[in-house]
């Protein structure tokens, strides 16, 4: 893979240099298709508002058709956004040579003038945040089977990232709106613009802080060293999400039940986790499987990094086999704990960012550190870390 260090650190005069800069960048990507705008304006119907399917803090998604007949969602980088170029270029130099059933797929992209458009493979059946756990009108059914298809995709995914490809990839923004659904409701982890690559004689990358509140590992969060054991700590958070059918954060509910997170260990050590599992389900639910996954959950989220198992060790323990009956399981990193004494709220300034899009960023300035709950608050987080050093 090509390595944009070196974009990133330069101060360039003008946007013709940057676009020439941008283009000896890509042309060292072989597996990726060149756009012309032209080309994706005739499959959008010129960008029209009624092929939006999504809009984030990068920019816009829209739904187009491409010459070869493939359906696709295109991905419109704003040009407003200081942070578009170094987003555009991680998420190709990731995913540009990486193919795997519950990733997205990149087709290509288009770097003429000032755009920069991502195009992706289209998937009908949206996000999991805009589906299960958007709280509106979905016309899908997520049975228990469905649950732990999408529960044991996404942790193939992301155990392919961590353990698999050369380097080693950490995602740093699992969460539900990063997980798209094909027509088969099959899982796939999308959105790598946080992404880092570990290379082979490293644990750790030190960088700024980013991600979702929420979903967030408290120790990366503190110290900016960020290791597979944040995403895996992020899978465990989603775990919980899915079988419990709620966001991870809901100031809607009683302050007992705000954190989904801090609640779940409340019913673990009561022997009540069953209470926990979604309602929705009316009791069709394998209750020894979704107590498990429950346990797999907490055991992700364990305050001790060092502790929560490894992707393919978690893909063992949701599929059975390994048995998780004899695994200690010791109190998670709590999102409350975080808040309470890491995290200033700006919620009075914010402004609220929608889950419904498919295709966005879960941070939208790297710099300023801006953090997104994922609850029906929907509130803007501040994080203030004693690291403050970049990569």
């Amino acid at each position: 893979m090509t390595c944009f260090s070196c974009l990133f650190g330069r101060n360039l005069d003008s946007a013709t240099q940057r676009t020439a800069e941008l283009d000896d960048e890509l042309s060292g990507i072989l597996n990726i298709t060149l756009y012309t705008h032209r080309e994706l304006r005739i499959a959008t119907k010129d960008f029209s508002p009624t092929n939006k399917i999504g809009e984030g803090g990068f920019g816009s998604v829209y739904k187009g058709k491409l010459k070869n007949g493939h359906m696709a969602a295109i991905k419109v980088l704003s040009t407003e956004s200081r942070q578009g170029v170094r987003e555009f270029l991680t998420e190709i130099q990731v995913i540009s040579e990486i193919e795997h059933e519950n990733l997205v797929k990149l087709y290509g992209c288009c770097v003429e003038g000032n755009h920069r458009i991502l195009v992706y493979n289209y998937l009908e059946n949206n996000s999991l945040a805009k589906t299960l756990l958007g709280g509106g009108h979905c016309n899908i059914h997520f049975s228990w089977r469905t649950r732990t298809k999408i529960c044991i995709g996404v942790a193939r995914g992301l155990a392919y990232l961590h353990e698999e490809v050369r380097p080693h990839i950490i995602h740093r923004d699992i969460k539900a709106s990063n997980i798209l659904l094909d027509k088969d409701l099959t899982p796939k982890i999308s959105d790598f613009g946080l992404a880092k690559l570990i290379p082979p004689n490293m644990t750790q990358v030190s960088t700024r802080v980013a991600g979702t509140i929420g979903y967030l590992a408290p120790e990366y969060a503190v110290r900016g060293q960020v290791t597979r054991r944040a995403d895996i700590y992020s899978f465990g958070v989603l775990l919980i999400e899915i079988v419990s059918g709620r966001c991870n954060t809901n100031s809607r509910l009683p302050v007992e039940e705000q954190y989904l997170l801090e609640r779940t260990w409340q019913l673990y050590e009561r022997r009540e986790l069953l209470g926990l599992v979604d309602t929705a389900l009316n009791g069709n639910f394998d209750a020894q499987q979704a107590c498990r996954f429950f346990k797999i959950g907490l055991l992700c989220t364990q305050e001790d990094q060092k502790l929560r198992p490894s992707m393919s060790t978690v893909v063992k323990m949701l599929t059975g086999e390994i048995d998780i009956d004899d695994k200690i399981i010791t109190k998670p990193g709590l999102i409350s704990d975080f808040l309470d004494l890491k995290v200033r709220s700006t919620a009075p300034k914010a402004k609220a960012e929608s889950i419904s899009t498919s295709y966005n960023s879960g941070s939208d300035n790297l710099d300023n550190t801006s953090l997104t709950s994922a609850g029906s608050s929907q509130a803007t987080m501040t994080f203030t870390s004693p690291f403050t050093r970049s990569m």
